[in-house]
């Protein structure tokens, strides 16, 4: 292993993740949820008559109001972050992945609650757990998920499928009672739809807060948008290969997509898991506020 190189890469990952973050408060003190930011970002705004040594001027600088810092409220958040890493998650090139805007969405938020002192954990699963991470607050803990989430890419070497719902049955008995729970998948879990929402179910049944963050192309693997001449597909998890014209199986798969997906949001509707919808051509930061939303349900 290169060290410089690892170092490098950590680094850049954790900028990105501060930039994420930066622009998404900036995005909220515009927003109508203004106060879960300022509670988040641990601000309140700044009264008249009272010192200045700590009013956040780039804050200022970006927004235009005052704020100051508050540094000594503490929590007790509990969040375990999951990581789906099979195979499906490299989807559609080496630039632009789903496991791209779940490395950086997950770096995003253990960004958010490092600011809280929050406790962070994390789970890399593909077939079944493969590094688990409980829970902790500290620096050198933080420093070693952004290792863990900067190497995640380096599961892509061989094939892997996804056991979605095992890993669920796993962590809700494994973790902390009552921890948020928070999921980065496309969710990709071979025909049987049923044990995967026994899973989710079974995390509502131990009081865990679950967020999923449900990762896509939309363009290509919801909407199956194609040119319409010959391609050949091949299954990422299984390397099984077909050759075909896209026209010929879109009305067919189109239709068993959105079957699955309607399903996924109902389920989540009904054990009241917030679902929310990503889009890796969209900015991560305009799907941040569910988690934000969550989080400040929890401290109440």
């Amino acid at each position: 292993m290169d060290l410089n190189k690892e170092t490098v890469r950590i680094q850049n990952l954790e900028l990105l993740a501060k930039q994420v973050v930066e622009g998404f408060i900036t995005g909220l003190h515009k927003s109508p949820y203004h106060g879960f930011s300022v509670e988040f970002a641990e601000h309140r705004q700044y009264n008249s008559g009272e010192s200045t040594r700590n009013i956040d001027w780039k804050l200022f600088a970006r927004t235009g109001r005052l704020y100051v810092k508050r540094f000594e409220e503490e929590t007790n958040l509990r969040c375990q972050l999951l990581l789906d890493v099979s195979s499906s998650m490299f989807y559609p090139n080496q630039d632009e992945n789903k496991i791209k805007y779940g490395v950086v969405g997950a770096a995003s938020i253990m960004h958010l609650l490092r600011k809280q002192r929050d406790a962070v954990g994390l789970t890399l699963f593909h077939n079944s757990v493969i590094n688990h991470l409980p829970a902790k607050s500290s620096a050198s803990h933080h420093a070693q998920l952004l290792t863990e989430l900067s190497n995640s890419y380096n599961h892509k070497s061989v094939q892997k499928t996804t056991n979605v719902a095992a890993v669920l049955h796993e962590i809700a008995e494994r973790i902390h009672k009552r921890s948020l729970v928070v999921i980065f998948s496309d969710m990709f879990d071979g025909d049987n739809e049923e044990a995967l929402f026994d899973a989710l179910q079974h995390l509502k049944f131990n009081k865990h807060e679950v967020v999923l963050f449900h990762i896509m192309d939309h363009q290509s693997e919801k909407e199956f948008s194609f040119a319409d001449r010959p391609y050949t597909f091949e299954d990422l998890e299984s390397g099984e290969k077909v050759k075909l014209f896209p026209s010929e199986v879109k009305e067919a798969y189109t239709k068993q997509f959105e079957s699955f997906y309607a399903n996924l949001k109902n389920k989540c509707a009904q054990y009241k898991i917030d679902f929310v919808n990503c889009d890796i051509n969209k900015p991560l930061d305009q799907v941040l506020l569910p988690f934000l939303v969550k989080r400040h349900k929890m401290r109440a």
